[in-house]
C-alpha cells in the first residue's frame, strides 16, 4: 500500500476501453478504505503483526498503470512530544499491486517497503529498492536471514488463485547487530534494530528477512540532522492506521442526452465465506519487547535458547470497531481533487466485527453479485453508478445496468489486459568486484519457476557475505558476530511451527511453492539463497 512514493519512472499505460460511443470518456476510482481500532499503550513499541485478506481484487489485470494494496499499515518511529517536521520514513508496503511491478497477475504480491527519509531511498525486499546498482537507493537495504524461503526480486508471490485466505505478517526487532557510535566514519550513531519480518502462511512460518539499520542511518550519515530519529534506534509507535490505498481502479463517465451523468467501474471483488460476509482483517497485535527480543538477546550473550515463539505476555491484540469508513471517489482524469466525488459506499457495504479481532464486510445482496464456486467466492461490487446531487452534496449512487441508458455507451464497455512491451528482467552486477562476486556465492545457480510466468535464478551465499551485509557499514568482525547469531536461528527456528500467535478465523494463504527451497548438502547452517536475476519465462504464459 502507500504506493505512490514507491513508484519508480515508469511507463503507464491504459487499459484497453472497447466502446463504439463518443462521449465515453476515461476515468478511475481511488481513494482509502478504513478499518477502526481502540489505541494501543505507549509502551508496546516494539513492532506489530496482522492477518490480511489476499485475494485479486479485479477480475482481469488492467495493466500497469494499476496501483493499489489490500489492507495493511504503516509502522513509522515513535518520538517523545512532537514528531519532527519535514521527516517521513516508515515501513509499509504489504500485499497488493504496483506500477514497477513487472511480473503481475490477478493474485497479490507482498513486499516490503521500507521508506528511508523522505523517499530518497526505499528497500521492497533484497535487492529490490529504489536506484541503480551504479546509484543505489535502497537495494541494498534488506538482508535475507531464512535458508528456507527465497525472496524473488518481484516480490514474495501468494499461490495463484487465492481468494480470501490470511496472509500473517508483522515486523518484530531482533538483536542481530550492536548499536554503534559512528556511521561511515562519521560521528554518527547507528542503532541495533534489525526490524525483521516474520510471516504465517500455511506452507511458511517464521523470519524471512531484516532492514539492516544502516538502510536506516544511512540518511543521518548523509545528512547528521536525522541522527537518532529513524528507525534503527527508534522504537515503532504503537498506534498505526489500518487502511486498504486503492490509487486506480479503471472506470469510465458518460452523459445521456438528459443531462444525467453515469459512470462505470471495472468489475471490482472481495472475497466471501459460507455466511457472504467478507473478513478483511483479523488480529491486529502491537508487540514490546517482552514478546521476544527480551529472550532472544539473552539467548544470544549466553542464555537459555528462546522458541522464537511470540511471548503472549508483550502482545497486544487490539479491540477493532464496526464503523469503518470510505473515500473512494469516481473521476474523470486530470479533475482537480475538490471536484471528484465520493462513491455511496455504505449503500452496499456495512462494516462488520464477527469478534473484536476481526474485521470486514456485509454486503446489500440487491446491489451486489456472487460468483465462483464455494471455495473461491466473491461479491462483485456494484459497476455502475449515477451522479446524484441534492444541491448541497454530490455522489455516484449504484444503479442496475438496466437503470443506464443504451445511447451512454457503457454497456458495451470492456475493460481489457492492454498490451504491454515484454518485462525487462531484473539483474544484479556481474562485474568480478562487486559484491555479488566477492566473495560470491557458494552454491549455484538455481532456478525457481514462479506462478506469475517468471523464473528467478538464485544462489546460496555465506549469510555474513551476502550483498546487503557487505554494504551495511560493518566490519568483518561485526559481521561474524552476525554470523554465529544466524546459525543459531538456522539450528533452532525451523519454517513449520507458529511464531506469531495463530488465527481464529479462517484458512491461512499458502505462498507460491516454487520460493520453498531446501539448501544444498553441506550448506544447511548458515547459509541463504540470494535471488540474482528475474525474468519472464519464455516457454510459459503467466496466469
Amino acid at each position: 500500500m502507500k504506493y505512490t512514493r514507491f513508484c519508480l519512472a515508469v511507463l503507464l499505460l491504459l487499459p484497453t476501453v472497447v466502446t463504439h460511443a463518443a462521449e465515453v470518456q476515461k476515468a478511475e476510482m481511488a481513494g482509502y478504505l478504513l478499518a477502526s481500532s481502540d489505541k494501543v499503550p505507549d509502551d508496546y513499541n516494539a513492532g506489530f503483526s496482522l492477518y490480511a485478506a489476499a485475494w485479486p481484487l479485479l477480475q482481469q489485470y488492467p495493466g500497469h498503470r494499476f496501483q493499489t494494496g489490500l489492507f495493511g499499515t504503516w509502522m513509522h518511529a515513535q518520538y517523545e512530544g512532537k514528531p519532527p517536521t519535514n521527516l517521513y520514513s516508515d515501513i509499509e508496503g504489504g500485499l497488493g499491486w504496483w506500477r514497477d511491478t513487472r511480473f503481475p497477475t490477478e493474485t497479490p504480491k507482498f513486499i516490503m517497503g521500507g521508506v528511508a527519509v523522505n523517499f530518497k531511498e526505499i528497500a521492497n525486499g533484497p535487492a529490490h529498492g529504489r536506484g541503480t546498482w551504479d546509484k543505489p537507493q535502497g537495494l541494498y537495504g534488506v538482508a535475507q536471514l531464512s535458508p528456507w524461503l527465497l525472496f524473488p526480486i518481484d516480490g514474495l508471490n501468494v499461490r495463484q488463485g487465492t481468494c480470501g485466505e490470511l496472509f500473517g505478517y508483522g515486523y518484530l526487532p531482533l538483536p542481530l547487530t550492536t548499536a554503534q557510535a559512528t556511521t561511515g566514519g562519521k560521528h554518527v550513531p547507528t542503532g541495533d534494530n534489525c526490524w525483521t519480518l516474520f510471516l504465517n502462511t500455511r506452507n511458511f512460518k517464521g523470519p524471512v528477512c531484516f532492514f539492516t539499520p544502516y538502510f536506516w542511518s544511512h540518511s543521518a550519515e548523509v545528512n547528521t540532522n536525522y541522527a537518532g530519529l529513524l528507525l534503527d534506534s527508534r522504537p515503532s509507535a504503537p498506534n498505526k492506521p489500518f487502511q486498504m490505498e486503492t490509487q486506480y481502479v479503471p472506470a469510465a463517465l458518460s452523459a445521456d442526452d438528459k443531462g444525467e451523468t453515469y459512470a462505470r467501474v471495472a468489475p471490482t471483488s472481495f472475497p466471501v465465506g459460507p455466511d457472504g460476509r467478507t473478513v478483511v482483517l483479523h488480529r491486529l497485535t502491537s508487540y514490546n519487547k517482552k514478546a521476544l527480543w527480551d529472550g532472544v538477546k539473552a539467548w544470544f550473550e549466553g542464555g537459555q535458547a528462546a522458541s522464537g515463539a511470540i511471548n503472549p505476555g508483550g502482545a497486544y491484540v487490539q479491540t477493532l470497531r464496526a464503523n469503518g469508513g470510505s473515500t473512494w471517489k469516481i473521476y474523470a482524469e486530470k479533475t482537480p481533487k475538490e471536484q471528484k466525488v465520493a462513491m455511496a459506499w455504505s449503500s452496499f457495504a456495512t462494516p462488520i466485527t464477527p469478534d473484536t479481532a476481526t474485521y470486514g464486510y456485509a454486503w446489500n445482496a440487491q446491489l451486489v453479485r456472487k460468483v465462483g464456486a464455494p471455495d473461491v467466492a466473491r461479491v462483485v461490487l456494484p459497476e455502475y453508478y449515477r451522479l446524484q446531487s441534492d444541491g448541497k452534496k454530490s455522489q455516484w449512487v449504484a444503479v442496475k445496468s438496466a437503470e443506464v441508458p443504451a445511447k451512454s455507451g457503457l454497456a458495451g464497455l470492456r475493460f481489457e489486459r492492454p498490451a504491454e512491451k515484454p518485462p525487462e528482467r531484473y539483474d544484479t552486477p556481474e562485474a568480478p568486484g562487486s559484491a555479488f562476486k566477492k566473495p560470491g556465492p557458494v552454491a549455484g545457480p538455481f532456478q525457481a519457476h514462479l506462478g506469475d510466468g517468471s523464473v528467478v535464478t538464485y544462489y546460496w551465499y555465506r549469510f555474513a557475505d551476502q550483498p546487503a551485509l557487505l554494504n551495511a557499514d560493518l566490519t568483518r568482525e561485526e559481521r561474524e558476530k552476525m554470523q554465529a547469531k544466524a546459525e543459531k536461528l538456522h539450528r533452532a527456528w525451523t519454517k513449520d511451527r507458529d511464531y506469531l500467535a495463530p488465527p481464529t478465523v479462517g484458512k491461512l494463504a499458502d505462498l507460491d511453492p516454487a520460493q520453498l527451497v531446501t539448501p544444498p548438502k553441506g550448506y544447511e547452517i548458515g547459509y541463504v539463497p540470494i535471488a540474482t536475476r528475474q525474468e519472464r519465462e519464455t516457454s510459459r504464459v503467466a496466469k
